[in-house]
């Protein structure tokens, strides 16, 4: 008999953030993300987590409750195992809402992983963990903020460091200049404008910045102008990494074929989750285009999704997984833990191996549903 899923359990998730965190589109005090439980009729539960943003899915907290919610009913008493039949399912039903539908294939997975009696990153083809080095991001505020934000992170021992950018050409190559005087040149430096510049500007930036040892930039304009990315990377002495302009496998194809980035940024949020994930990487991987895995503000437990994913291809270079450590208050129980250096370790039990502390879940604003 097929296994069923027999209640879905959706969770508001609002947690408060050590200090803001601020990108060029806009600043953030808290964590307002969606958690839930799928529970199938042999007894597996599966957790997921989505962390929607408005400016870049047009969701939130609330829209995803709900839409969760209508998604949810049409799911109970389906098999959680036929994971391609519940993503076609959830584009039939609802278009877009890349983020909320993340939550329920994260979960699906944790099932199918759980069912086959293995860790998630066996249950998609990787033979043992790697080492996973996580980043650790400097918010977007003024240069000299930004510069002593950096020498904490440098004195944690962290061995990449993220800058966010997105400002005009003088204030940010302000930023970075205060920045590698604080820090040195030793440290390999992220930079992500989440689409701040123009075409002129990010050319400049980039060009300024060919001595500064820096791995890569992302997201440097408008995902609408994307098809000024290839302008951009053919003059850029530093590789372009496309983060908001590729969402899905179609638009990771359409920068393909036009030659747009030497990279991409792999969120769950983006792609609607795993399933879809792994389409952009294997045409990454077929095109020799390295990747970046990331996320948004998830918690442990969405990040020990994708880096159970990110141990499946060498083509995954880049960790961007540090906004956990942001959090005032951890609700997770097992999942992905972190050491010395931004040092990540990857739960080798059944499934994600990461749930949700029941007493954190009882002060949330929930709902079940079931037959």
């Amino acid at each position: 008999m097929p296994v069923k899923i027999s209640s879905i359990e959706l969770f508001q998730c609002r947690i408060k953030l050590k200090e803001p965190f601020v990108i060029s589109l806009g600043s953030l005090t808290h964590a307002e993300n969606l958690l839930l439980i799928i529970r199938t009729d042999e007894g597996i539960s599966g957790f997921g987590e989505c962390s929607p943003f408005k400016t870049i899915h047009g969701e939130s907290m609330q829209s995803a409750f709900e839409h969760a919610q209508f998604l949810a009913s049409g799911m109970i008493g389906k098999n959680p195992l036929d994971i391609a039949a519940i993503s076609l399912y959830m584009d039939t039903v609802l278009y877009g809402n890349t983020s909320v539908k993340s939550a329920f294939d994260i979960a699906f997975h944790d099932i199918a992983a759980q069912h086959a009696n293995v860790p998630l990153f066996q249950f998609l083809g990787g033979k043992s963990p790697k080492e996973l080095w996580t980043d650790y991001t400097v918010s977007y505020k003024q240069p000299e903020k930004m510069a002593e934000d950096a020498l904490k992170i440098k004195q944690q021992g962290f061995k990449f460091i993220k800058v966010k950018l997105g400002g005009t050409l003088e204030q940010d190559m302000e930023r970075m200049r205060m920045i590698r005087e604080a820090i040195g040149d030793e440290i390999p430096l992220r930079i992500d404008a989440n689409q701040g510049w123009d075409k002129e500007t990010a050319i400049q930036l980039l060009l300024n910045l060919r001595n500064a040892n820096i791995q890569f930039c992302e997201e440097p304009v408008s995902r609408r102008s994307f098809l000024d990315l290839n302008d951009i990377q053919e003059k850029s002495p530093v590789p372009v990494m496309a983060d908001e302009s590729c969402f899905d496998e179609i638009d990771a194809k359409t920068l393909i074929h036009l030659k747009a980035c030497d990279a991409f940024n792999v969120k769950l949020g983006k792609s609607s989750g795993i399933y879809k994930a792994q389409k952009i990487i294997r045409l990454a991987e077929e095109n020799g285009i390295e990747m970046m895995a990331g996320g948004f503000l998830e918690s442990r437990l969405g990040f020990s999704a994708i880096a159970h994913l990110a141990i499946t291809s060498d083509w995954i270079k880049y960790i961007d997984f540090d906004t956990p450590l942001m959090f005032e208050e951890d609700p997770v129980t097992g999942g992905i833990a972190y050491s010395a250096g931004g040092k990540i370790t990857v739960p080798e039990t059944p499934g994600i191996g990461a749930s949700i502390d029941p007493d954190f879940l009882k002060r949330m604003t929930s709902c079940t549903i079931k037959n």
